[in-house]
């Protein structure tokens, strides 16, 4: 497996990281991580995929922006499009910072900029 980085380099996996605790709000989520040997750039977001978004019962509203994730009675909504209020600590490695994207988003966003084969 291999991935495509943002800059356009090839990165291979040096590991796969299962069932990490991740912490968001007040709830911890069980989340698989793909390890890769890069520089970090702390203005790089995580995106959460489908995969975290429905196993987390995220709701998302569009024309709020509005991303809620639940654990039975209780939730946390993060209004996302002021996700730059939301701290960042790099240091401790931490952040809460979201995005949340669409393959197909992506893949369009990429051929829009011209970045596609």
């Amino acid at each position: 497996m291999t991935h495509e980085l943002a800059d356009r380099s090839i990165s291979k996996p040096i590991g796969i990281a299962k069932d990490v605790s991740v912490k968001v709000g007040m709830f911890h989520f069980p989340a698989d991580f793909v390890v890769v040997d890069f520089e970090p750039d702390p203005r790089v977001p995580l995106i959460l995929e489908r995969c975290f978004l429905k196993t987390d019962r995220a709701l998302i509203d569009v024309h709020k922006g509005e991303l809620t994730l639940r654990i039975e009675n209780e939730a946390i909504t993060y209004n996302l499009d002021q996700t730059s209020r939301y701290s960042a600590n790099y240091h401790q490695m931490t952040a809460n910072k979201i995005d949340v994207t669409d393959k197909a988003c992506e893949e369009y966003f990429q051929e829009v900029l011209g970045f596609s084969d």
